[in-house]
């Protein structure tokens, strides 16, 4: 076996001592570093020969490193590892509470949006410009992190607390773009969730036998912050607040900046950080440019199948967003028309419908260890189609009454949640360790996809007709199933 080879074994060489699944054999990195015409490329170009350290190595190093310094439990087995507790518990907290900031203005941003002269679209385009200012930031955030956490936290809390603080200003500013311009700082904050799906299924971290348990709570802090987000922004709304400064528009900007710039001091103080990566190669020369960097393998490796893999599971995180994305912004909208409802019981609605959620998914804790992660996409796929095929039943009938709306709500948040809980952490058990950073900004800027155009459409449901709104939604799921059918077999991972 040429030393290229080798390299490139011990660069893709799974953490968890899993090999990939794919045949490196017929991987073009060879030519690029290549042992062809008579060239030995394990020496460098005074003839030194060059010390290659194999990643396992490594790995076990970083691994020691990691229990000494607490930042790992000092589980054996590797399936079932899991991080210093505290910071996992940072990381979670934290989704919870950027979600929170996401859902938090859903309830009255139409009519925050209309007393500064905006309309419903403008509304809708104000939910979701977040994630398209998240998916701009990501590549040079991820030039700089340095394969850890710290450097993204620290932007996160930034970026939040600036955002908010922009949001909050608008009023009394009385300049609408300022809504606009506060939501896409925060954005910039939002980018943080690619890094807390790294993390939740980092193997340096976390085994693979705990990834969906620990997905699963990041949906329950998901399903905690749209329940509470619009019930509190509708709350402060209903309150109101006789200052000019401080009322039910521009409270829940300050409430949230004030509690990211708390948690954030407290988090920078507990929050253990991975070491920093050891090199691959022995010493300073071994980084021979004619060598390929490790992100530069693998995508001529994968299969149609690995292909249709990663591609469903981003289609499915899409879905999720869009539908779910859309039906929080169009609640508001669609209830006052139908029912007559104020911004506080449009977010008591979509709250309601949350708390229904949590028993599901702490049910859910304890089952996920011993389910496929494929048979949960395929539950939570159904239960959400099937509260769309109720909805437009109501439609169709024009029997929109609370009770049967508000049961098609509960089925959409409860199945395409639920079926959010798997797509990442199945693709972590599918690829190397060396693709997590890979598949966690596929799923993640799959999800921002959903969420802005979700976001948007939910804005124009009624202009274009509540019917035509949840054909379109159909429509997707469908495309989802087939692609699930097509490439079941594909789908199966371990369980946990």
């Amino acid at each position: 076996m040429s030393t290229s080879t080798v390299v490139e074994l011990s660069v893709l060489h799974d953490y968890e001592g899993n090999s990939p699944s794919w045949d490196l054999s017929h991987s073009n990195a060879t030519t690029v570093a290549g042992s062809g015409g008579g060239h030995d490329d394990s020496k460098d170009k005074d003839g030194n020969i060059l010390p290659v350290v194999d990643s396992t190595t490594v790995a076990e190093s970083e691994e020691i490193e990691m229990r000494t310094r607490g930042i790992i439990s000092p589980e054996e087995d590797p399936e079932m590892r899991l991080p210093y507790m505290g910071s996992l518990c940072i990381i979670l907290v934290l989704n919870a509470l950027l979600q929170f900031s996401f859902f938090l203005p859903v309830s009255s941003s139409p009519l925050y949006a209309a007393s500064l002269g905006g309309d419903a679209l403008f509304s809708g385009i104000t939910i979701g410009i977040p994630s398209l200012a998240s998916a701009l930031v990501i590549y040079p955030l991820t030039k700089y992190d340095e394969r850890r956490y710290t450097r993204p936290l620290i932007v996160a809390f930034t970026a939040t607390i600036l955002g908010n603080i922009l949001h909050a200003v608008a009023s009394p500013a009385k300049f609408l773009y300022l809504i606009l311009i506060g939501r896409t700082v925060s954005g910039i904050g939002f980018a943080m969730f690619v890094w807390i799906k790294q993390y939740t299924s980092d193997p340096r971290l976390i085994g693979i036998r705990r990834r969906t348990t620990v997905a699963t709570w990041l949906v329950l802090g998901q399903a905690f912050a749209f329940s509470a987000g619009p019930f509190v922004g509708g709350l402060l709304y209903k309150v109101g607040f006789s200052n000019k400064v401080f009322n039910g528009f521009t409270s829940p900007g300050w409430i949230t900046a004030s509690f990211t710039a708390l948690f954030g001091i407290l988090s920078m103080c507990f929050f253990r950080d991975v070491p920093k990566p050891h090199p691959i190669l022995g010493s300073a020369e071994a980084a021979s440019p004619t060598l390929p960097h490790p992100n530069e393998y693998g995508f001529r490796q994968l299969t149609i199948p690995q292909w249709g893999t990663l591609f469903s599971m981003c289609w499915a995180s899409m879905t999720c967003f869009f539908i779910v994305g859309s039906w929080e912004v169009n609640i508001p909208i669609f209830t006052a028309v139908a029912f007559g409802y104020s911004p506080f019981a449009a977010g008591n609605f979509i709250a309601l419908g949350g708390v229904a959620t949590i028993p599901f998914f702490l049910a859910n804790l304890r089952y996920a260890p011993r389910m496929q992660d494929r048979i949960t996409l395929v539950a939570g796929t159904a239960i959400g189609s099937t509260g769309l095929l109720l909805t437009l039943v109501l439609l169709v009938t024009d029997k929109v009454v609370f009770g049967s709306f508000y049961v098609c709500w509960v089925l959409v948040v409860l199945g395409f949640n639920l079926t959010n809980t798997c797509t990442n952490s199945l693709l972590s058990k599918q690829f190397p360790s060396s693709w997590n950073a890979r598949t966690s900004r596929a799923i993640q800027y799959s999800i921002w996809v959903g969420r802005a155009t979700g976001a948007t459409f939910g804005g124009a449901g009624v202009q274009i007709g509540m019917k035509n709104y949840i054909g379109v939604q159909l429509g997707i799921v469908g495309i989802g199933a087939l692609l699930h059918l097509t490439f079941w077999k594909q789908l199966k991972a371990k369980t946990g």
